[in-house]
């Protein structure tokens, strides 16, 4: 019984911390989104390749950030739990995605 009840911890704690990156990830490109939006008002965009930069360094700051979450706490990455890890980001940048989607549909009414 202890040790199912150790393994579910383990898939919950996996699950949360994927979840914190991709939903850090998410507030990262929102940010990020918003301040194009500003400058694209400003009219300081001369075509619309001008907005790629910066893109890759976020998407390497999540390598990174998971990455660390494998170093730092090993447990989290034993037997299947490196999949509730995965599906905890996928999970946690969907809510983000989500959420925009709500305050958008909410912007336009």
């Amino acid at each position: 019984m202890q040790t199912q009840l150790t393994d579910v911890l383990g898939w919950v704690a996996s699950l949360l911390a994927g979840g914190a990156v991709g939903v850090v990830f998410g507030m990262i490109q929102e940010t990020a989104r918003r301040r194009y939006q500003k400058l694209e008002g400003a009219g300081r965009f001369a075509n619309g390749w001008a907005v790629i930069p910066g893109s890759m360094s976020r998407v390497a700051f999540l390598l990174v950030a998971l990455a660390l979450v494998q170093v730092l706490c090993p447990l989290l990455f034993t037997q299947t739990r490196q999949w509730w890890v995965s599906g905890g980001v996928v999970a946690g940048y969907a809510f983000m995605l989500y959420r925009q989607l709500r305050q958008r549909l909410a912007q336009q009414h």
